[in-house]
C-alpha cells in the first residue's frame, strides 16, 4: 500500500488522543493518602471494609490508608499536605487550629460522637472510681488524646491533681506497665488499652474501664479531617470518599464479624476473637451513640460542639477560641437520608 501522509497523520492524531484520554484519568486518580491510628485494629474496620468492596472504586477514587505513629501526628500530617485525609482526634484538631492559625485544617466528618477517652485501671490496685486516683501512679504518653482530657476529667470528679502521680510512659509500655503493676492505671482509648490488658492476661474481673463520657467529659472524638489545599482543589474528592466511607459504616454496624476481616488480612499480628471485640466495643460506646441513632452518621450538633470546646477551655488557654463552625465543615456530607441509621 502506497504512503498517504494524510491517513497517517489522523491515525497518529487518533493514537494521541486515546493515550491523552487513557493519561488523565490516571493523574485524577492518584492515590489520596489518608491517615489512620497507630496500627490497624477493629475500629478502623468502617475505612478499609471499603477497599474489599469496592465502594472507593465505585466513586471513582483511589484511597491508600497509612498507620500514623502517634494521634498527634495525624493532625499535622493533614495539615502541612504530606497526608490528603485522616481520622483524627477532634479536640487535638482544635488546639492546634489555635496554635497554627494559618492552617486551617477542618473536620468533615465525625466518626466517634463519643471519645474512646478512658481510665483503665485494676481493681487489684485499689481504683474502681475516679476519686480513687488520689494517691495513685498514672501512666499517660504525653501526646496520648485520653491524657489531653486528664484535666477536664479532674475537673469534673473533683480530683484533687496534685494527689496523683503523672507517669509519661510512651506508648507501647503503657499496658505492659499496667498489667505488671508498675502504675496504678493508663490512659488510653477503651478499645485498645482494655483488649491490650486482657491480652497480657490480666483477669478481666480485675480490670476497670472509665470512660472519660460517662464520667463528666462530654467532647466527640474522632472525625475524618481534611487538608484546606486538597478540599478547595478536589471537593468532589473529598466528597466521594465519604459516602465511600458512609458505605463502609453501614456496613461494619450491620455486620462487624465480616467487616473486621478487613483489618485481619492487613495486620499480621491481628487475632479475630481480639480485634472483634475491639470493634463491637467501639461501635457500643463511641459510633452507634443515641446521638447518632436519632440524627444519623457524621454531622455534628453545633451547640454540643461548642460547648464541647467551652469544656476544653476549662484547661486549654485558647488564643483565639473557636466556634464549631471553625472547626467542622458539613459541606462534604453526604445526604441527610444517607446518613440515617439503618
Amino acid at each position: 500500500m502506497a504512503y498517504d501522509p494524510i491517513r497517517c497523520g489522523r491515525a497518529a492524531v487518533a493514537i494521541a488522543a486515546v493515550a491523552l484520554a487513557l493519561a488523565v484519568p490516571a493523574a485524577a486518580d492518584a492515590p489520596i493518602r489518608f491517615s489512620l491510628g497507630l496500627k490497624f485494629e477493629g475500629p478502623v474496620a468502617p475505612f478499609l471494609v471499603g477497599l474489599d468492596k469496592g465502594y472507593y472504586r465505585a466513586e471513582g477514587v483511589d484511597v491508600a490508608f497509612d498507620t500514623s505513629p502517634d494521634p498527634a501526628d495525624i493532625i499535622k500530617r493533614v495539615a502541612s499536605g504530606a497526608y490528603d485525609m485522616g481520622f483524627g482526634d477532634i479536640n487535638l484538631l482544635i488546639k492546634f487550629r489555635d496554635q497554627n492559625p494559618k492552617m486551617p485544617v477542618s473536620a468533615v466528618f465525625m466518626g466517634y460522637n463519643r471519645p474512646a477517652y478512658a481510665i483503665v485501671t485494676r481493681k487489684s490496685r485499689g481504683v474502681t472510681k475516679p476519686k480513687d486516683l488520689e494517691g495513685k501512679t498514672l501512666g499517660a504518653p504525653e501526646t496520648d488524646s485520653a491524657f489531653g482530657a486528664w484535666k477536664i476529667f479532674v475537673k469534673a470528679n473533683g480530683i484533687d491533681a496534685s494527689k496523683v502521680t503523672i507517669d509519661n510512659v510512651s506508648f507501647p509500655v503503657r499496658e505492659p506497665m499496667l498489667a505488671a503493676g508498675q502504675v496504678d492505671a493508663v490512659t488510653g482509648y477503651s478499645f485498645s488499652s482494655y483488649i491490650t490488658l486482657k491480652d497480657r492476661g490480666v483477669q478481666v474481673d480485675d480490670i476497670v474501664v472509665l470512660l472519660m463520657a460517662e464520667y463528666g467529659v462530654d467532647l466527640y472524638g474522632n472525625a475524618v479531617i481534611v487538608n484546606p489545599k486538597f478540599a478547595a482543589e478536589r471537593p468532589d474528592a473529598v466528597k466521594a470518599v465519604l459516602r465511600a466511607v458512609l458505605r463502609g459504616l453501614h456496613a461494619t454496624v450491620r455486620d462487624p464479624a465480616s467487616a473486621v476481616e478487613s483489618v485481619l488480612k492487613r495486620s499480621e499480628d491481628a487475632k479475630r476473637p481480639t480485634e472483634l471485640e475491639r470493634l463491637r466495643m467501639a461501635i457500643r460506646d463511641n459510633i452507634l451513640t443515641p446521638e447518632v441513632k436519632q440524627n444519623g452518621f457524621g454531622d455534628v450538633d453545633v451547640v454540643r460542639l461548642d460547648k464541647a470546646i467551652d469544656q476544653i477551655a476549662l484547661t486549654y488557654t485558647f488564643k483565639a477560641k473557636p466556634k464549631a463552625a471553625d472547626i467542622f465543615d458539613p459541606s462534604f456530607l453526604p445526604p441527610a437520608a444517607d446518613r440515617k441509621v439503618n
